[in-house]
C-alpha cells in the first residue's frame, strides 16, 4: 500500500495558507504540491480543521 506523502494536519496548515491570502502558484511551489492535488483537498476537506480531517 502506497504511503500518502501529506499528513491531515499538512493539508489543514496549507488549506490555511489560502484562506489566509497566499496564492495557489506560491503554495504549489513551497510545498512540491501539484495544483489538482490542491484543488481536490479544497474541494473535499474546505472548511475542516485537522481534528476533522482525521476522522
Amino acid at each position: 500500500m502506497k504511503k500518502k506523502r501529506f499528513t491531515p494536519e499538512q493539508i489543514a496548515n496549507i488549506l490555511k495558507e489560502f484562506d489566509n491570502g497566499k496564492s495557489v502558484l506560491e503554495i504549489v511551489r513551497d510545498h512540491g504540491v501539484s495544483k489538482a492535488a490542491f484543488y481536490k483537498w479544497r474541494e473535499r476537506y474546505g472548511g475542516m480543521n485537522s481534528d476533522e480531517l482525521r476522522k
